[in-house]
């Protein structure tokens, strides 16, 4: 079992401390805030398309929506830690967990999508399929392991190393994050060739080729078990899974809202739905529920209180979750999210779970809109790449292929390096573009739309 006093660290990635009235992890937290990468994701599809003309979330308000609900997780979680492991704890561990981890666990939340280029899923898929297409042009150009990296692109590793790496011209250490909220965020940690659907910890990749001795010197600071050594495998880490459950109640909850909103799904199956939700965790108070709701007269207030309450009972049945199963969560051994967990030990609470996820993914993921988008995302995305991507490659270039590269900042060009590097330099170009500068530059280069910018 890990030792509660080994797997945090406030130590940074390539930064000596500094003296500050802050603690490192609230430092963490506010880097992040401040960075252009967490703006960006404010311009990044969450799901419906943006922008429009009744507000829906985004990546950033996701994310911020996430970080709040994991600083309750985090904080729930600590308290059970110090109440329960008191003997174990030398007094700095007591205070971290006390006065820390949530902390920790909302940095994590913050910045768990910062990997994700424009568009999504589509984004991800349009960057691993340019790669699966033009594999007899380009596969003899790099190693087994790095042309995996290509073809599984992976939003979860593209935040390792956004969160890690040294761009050209830029400081060492990049965010400079806490090695205790670096670990937080590492989902699937392994790399790209030991991906394995079959295996919650490895059903996607956390990690590329290029981070990998920044990834090593993570696990190494915070105590992560290695699984296996060839493939690179590790267990998650025990706060890991408090960020996920961050996620899954978010995403359960919101894109319903969100939907209500937008006349997707009618006002009373959306009430029916959350009310329900509700009475499966509190019986006796949905009653009071209702009079509250009696009280409220517009429809979307109705469900925005609706979809508060539904938060709240869902962080402490998750807590719960995470009580009941953090023997196994301590020694990498859960293999199902704390989510499902709960899903497990409430029938009820399972069964409109999955009312509300048979209605999202038929009326939600797949409603025109989303899927006209997804669409959309996939063509500018894979055009853009593949407008840099062999061009990149060549040392000597057509007139059109310079031009093509002076379209890349000089943070992203690694002319002396190795393919790979160069590669992966184009990728970090075009997975950091927001929806609507990768559209605006697509237009541009594709002549759709000229002129001089303003």
């Amino acid at each position: 079992m890990m030792d509660l006093n080994l797997i945090y660290s406030p130590k940074r990635l390539g930064i000596n401390h500094t003296e500050d009235a802050r603690s490192e992890y609230q430092r963490d937290f506010d880097r992040i805030i401040f960075s252009s990468a967490f703006r960006r994701l404010q311009n990044k599809t969450q799901v419906f398309p943006l922008p429009g003309s009744v507000f829906v979330h985004n990546r950033l308000t996701h994310s911020l929506e996430v970080s709040s609900v994991g600083r309750s997780l985090g904080n729930l979680a600590g308290e059970f830690i110090v109440e329960n492991f008191n003997n174990q704890l030398n007094e700095e561990s007591k205070q971290f967990y006390q006065h820390s981890l949530y902390d920790v666990i909302s940095s994590a939340c913050l910045c768990h999508d910062i990997g994700n280029p424009a568009f999504g899923h589509s984004g991800e898929d349009a960057i691993a399929s340019y790669f699966e297409r033009n594999e007899s042009l380009l596969k003899n150009r790099f190693s087994e392991k790095e042309w995996t990296d290509f073809i599984h692109f992976e939003g979860n590793a593209n935040a390792i190393r956004i969160l890690t790496q040294k761009q050209t011209g830029k400081s060492e250490a990049s965010f400079g994050l806490t090695f205790a909220t670096m670990a937080s965020i590492a989902k699937y940690p392994c790399e790209s060739i030991a991906k394995d659907k079959k295996i919650l910890h490895r059903k996607k990749f956390g990690f590329f080729q290029a981070e990998i001795e920044n990834f090593k010197k993570l696990t190494e600071e915070t105590e992560m078990i290695k699984e296996t050594e060839s493939p690179i495998v590790y267990k998650r880490h025990p706060f890991v899974w408090l960020v996920e459950a961050a996620d899954d109640i978010c995403y359960n909850i919101i894109d319903l809202e969100d939907s209500h909103r937008l006349g997707i799904i009618d006002h009373d199956k959306c009430r029916n739905l959350l009310e329900e939700l509700i009475a499966s965790f509190d019986p006796k108070g949905i009653d009071k529920v209702k009079l509250r709701m009696r009280e409220i007269s517009d429809k979307n207030e109705k469900i925005s209180y609706l979809r508060a309450k539904s938060i709240g009972q869902l962080i402490q049945a998750t807590s719960k979750a995470f009580k009941e199963n953090f023997e196994d969560v301590l020694n990498g051994n859960l293999s199902k999210p704390l989510l499902d967990c709960v899903k497990e030990s409430n029938r009820n609470s399972a069964i409109v779970l999955k009312e509300i996820e048979d209605f999202s993914i038929e009326f939600i993921y797949n409603h025109h809109s989303v899927v006209e988008i997804e669409n959309a995302g996939y063509n500018v995305m894979y055009e853009l790449l593949s407008h840099f991507a062999e061009p990149i490659l060549k040392t000597n270039r057509s007139n059109w292929e310079e031009k093509a590269v002076k379209l890349i900042p000089s943070q992203f060009l690694y002319e002396d390096g190795s393919d790979y590097q160069k590669m992966m330099g184009v990728l970090d170009f075009v997975s950091g573009m927001t929806d609507n500068y990768a559209t605006e530059l697509y237009r541009r280069i594709k002549g759709i739309e000229i002129g001089m910018r303003r």
